[in-house]
């Protein structure tokens, strides 16, 4: 009897193609995908899907379960930083500067890679699955799960909005009012794939925010979000009117930064094996700090 894994789309992941989710969110490469199509191994909700069919949030993908040949990436000796580790999960700390997994042309040094050589190390083939993303220059907490099982219970959770993740920023501008809600939905830019924008034909997203201090003429800010949309942290500080300093996308470049100053400071969540509550904390890096004490 065939056994499905079964993943609840998020809705960070809406608009991508099943084929991208697969990739991206999954970690399956594409020889396994093709495996995975001769077998009717991907279903969407019960139903045989094309590759190039786009998610919507609250979809289920049901995946044919297969055991892990491969890390799905080289593995490549690096440093890791790790914050939590466990038979399920591991949580690291990703630097600024450094892609999660290989995208477009670059398919080499990236964090996956470096952990792929941390489980070859230790005797284990484990399939990088990192349950989220950040961009290259946001650093902080990023879980990965360890086997497809763990994955999908963890992208319920992230479905049903039970992680939470806390974000720091450095603003530019004092923020006023201190603490409040952006509310202001996000779609692509069509004249920049790659870049997002806010627009009324876009999806709904909401982040929630809290001035901590104040340093020179800018605000060290704390986020939530209650959606994950792509850039949303960074799209809705420039649309408030105060972009992240050095982000050179929707802000501009910055004289006390050289990367777009976003950390992801903690996340917490309901362990799906141990069903223990989990909550970590990222350290502040040196550039962030050393903004800070220009205070």
């Amino acid at each position: 009897m065939k056994s499905y894994l079964k993943y609840t789309i998020a809705e960070e992941h809406q608009g991508l193609t099943v084929e991208e989710y697969l990739k991206k969110a999954l970690q399956i490469s594409g020889r396994k995908i093709q495996k995975l199509t001769r077998l009717t191994g991907i279903l969407l909700n019960g139903k045989k899907v094309f590759l190039q069919k786009k998610l919507r949030a609250g979809d289920l993908l049901s995946v044919l379960s297969l055991q892990d040949r491969s890390y799905g990436v080289n593995p490549e000796a690096g440093a890791i930083d790790i914050l939590y580790e466990d038979e399920s999960l591991i949580v690291l700390n990703k630097p600024a500067g450094l892609l999660v997994h290989p995208a477009g042309m670059t398919t080499s040094g990236t964090l996956a890679n470096y952990l792929a050589d941390y489980f070859r190390q230790l005797g284990v083939i484990c399939t990088i699955r990192p349950l989220h993303r950040l961009d290259r220059d946001t650093s902080g907490c990023l879980v990965f799960a360890k086997g497809p099982v763990v994955q999908s219970k963890m992208e319920d959770l992230l479905a049903a909005g039970k992680i939470k993740r806390t974000y720091l920023a450095l603003a530019e501008g004092l923020i006023i009012p201190a603490e409040g809600t952006i509310s202001a939905p996000i779609a692509s830019d069509p004249a920049k794939p790659n870049r997002r924008m806010v627009s009324e034909k876009g999806s709904q997203a909401i982040t929630h925010y809290r001035k901590l201090k104040t340093f020179g003429q800018n605000s060290l800010v704390e986020l939530n979000l209650e959606t994950g949309r792509t850039h949303q942290i960074r799209v809705h500080l420039a649309y408030l009117g105060h972009p992240i300093l050095g982000d050179r996308m929707y802000g501009r470049k910055s004289p006390l930064i050289s990367r777009q100053a976003l950390h992801a400071v903690k996340i917490s969540f309901q362990h799906p094996v141990k069903e223990t509550e989990i909550c970590l904390e990222a350290k502040l890096p040196g550039d962030f700090l050393k903004c800070l004490e220009m205070s």
